[in-house]
């Protein structure tokens, strides 16, 4: 590409994922070789964009970051920064907020306390049968086989995680099996505690809490197995986690209960627990 020239589409940033789209598509085999693997490899994963580091994209294409960085630059962007951050706004503004969940809800005539009941429940009784009809057994089995070897557990799970990794330390506890719960209170961590022998048990749903993902990237750093449990389709932690466990829960309102979690959260714990006993 002769110096100073400007390719179609680099002047201005991408305002949304479609544009972003839009602006590959008419690059495409327009670029160097480079640029172009990072073209190809971006726009076969761009839902991993929100999550993946400069590394791990420069790794899947197979050219250096710097490549990357000039990629992002072609694009529009300053940097991989903002490329990334057009993603993960996209994945914020995937559901509703709460207030215009409650004011649909009642638009639509279901606040009464007997409907929700009935709804909520139904939603819950149509995630536990999806469960069970869509189980991955195997990556079951491994993650049993990753946490019951693992010299402590260690359960990371905030916002609408929290619930199920402390459930999880409450259950392991009384199982008698050494678990850390990383709750984050008062800013603490506990990341001293991941040790060579741990495994970290991660639960988080999209959009992915940065708390969770920020102790995924040290636990592996420090070369500690991770198991995730999320929803599908889960493409985006597959390149951070061993094991990927996926649940669907059925919302309602778009509020969606922890129904399913809850029962492969509780059957996995006492899988692992039942396992260290052999």
């Amino acid at each position: 590409m002769p110096k100073g020239e400007v390719l179609p589409g680099s002047r201005d940033a991408p305002q949304s994922v479609e544009d972003f789209r839009d602006r590959l598509h008419t690059l495409n085999g327009q670029l160097p070789r480079r640029l172009q693997q990072c073209a190809d490899h971006v726009a076969t994963h761009l839902d991993r964009i929100a999550l993946s580091t400069v590394a791990q994209v420069a790794q899947g294409a197979g050219v250096p970051p710097s490549a990357v960085m000039r990629f992002c630059q072609i694009m529009g962007f300053t940097g991989y920064a903002e490329m990334q951050r057009l993603f993960r706004e996209a994945l914020s503004r995937a559901a509703p907020d709460y207030a215009t969940r409650l004011a649909n809800l009642k638009a639509g005539g279901a606040g009464q306390p007997a409907t929700l009941v009935a709804e909520f429940v139904e939603a819950g009784r149509q995630s536990m049968e999806a469960l069970a009809r869509d189980l991955n057994e195997t990556a079951l089995n491994q993650a049993v086989t990753t946490l019951s070897q693992a010299r402590t557990i260690h359960l990371a799970g905030f916002r609408r995680s929290f619930p199920v990794a402390s459930y999880l330390a409450y259950v392991f506890d009384k199982l008698g099996v050494p678990a850390v719960l990383h709750d984050g209170v008062a800013g603490l961590g506990h990341r001293s505690t991941l040790q060579p022998g741990d495994a970290l048990l991660a639960i988080t749903f999209a959009p992915y809490s940065e708390e969770t993902l920020a102790l995924v990237t040290q636990a592996r750093d420090r070369g500690l197995p991770v198991v995730a449990l999320t929803d599908p389709p889960a493409s985006q932690l597959s390149g951070l986690a061993d094991t990927v466990l996926t649940v669907t829960e059925i919302d309602f309102g778009a509020f969606r209960s922890l129904s399913a979690v809850i029962a492969l959260a509780l059957a996995l714990a006492v899988a692992v627990a039942a396992r260290r006993e052999t």
